[in-house]
């Protein structure tokens, strides 16, 4: 899996700013959709506090981490997964985290077994697609392609 590509892509659905700022439900974010943490420097400084490229790349590298541990819990083939797939369920766990993404069983089950057609048609059916329409289009679009025998 290619991590810049991956930063990339989830920076294109989550923007990436590299200072302080309040996130739709008005927490402390920096980066690429870094929820700041107590303990870090980062918190409980001014809205528009400047942060280096050099940290928010830190951050991610954890943030991604983290997110790719949460996957393949979820996920028991994991490592039999194409980095196309991998790159996927990534942006979906960044974006969701594990608590949600772990309710999306049919979804799951359904990445299991390879039936990518039925996956992105759990993830349509869900209040998520709702809450971010566009994202959801585009990781829907590109798992139906993994569906597309070569």
């Amino acid at each position: 899996m290619n991590i810049d590509i991956l930063r990339q892509e989830i920076s294109d659905d989550e923007g990436c700013v590299n200072s302080v700022y309040l996130d739709h439900l008005g927490l402390e974010t920096c980066g690429v959709g870094h929820l700041i943490l107590e303990g870090e420097p980062e918190y409980g400084q001014p809205v528009g506090t400047d942060v280096s490229e050099e940290r928010v790349r830190q951050l991610f590298a954890l943030d991604i981490a983290v997110t790719i541990e949460d996957c393949k819990i979820l996920y028991p083939t994991w490592d039999s997964m194409s980095d196309e797939l991998h790159h996927i369920l990534c942006n979906l766990m960044f974006n969701m985290g594990r608590p949600r993404m772990s309710k999306f069983k049919k979804f799951i089950a359904a990445v299991e077994a390879e039936d990518y057609e039925t996956a992105g048609a759990e993830l349509k059916d869900s209040r998520y697609y709702k809450q971010v329409t566009n994202r959801a289009d585009r990781l829907i679009a590109r798992l139906e392609l993994l569906a597309i025998p070569i």
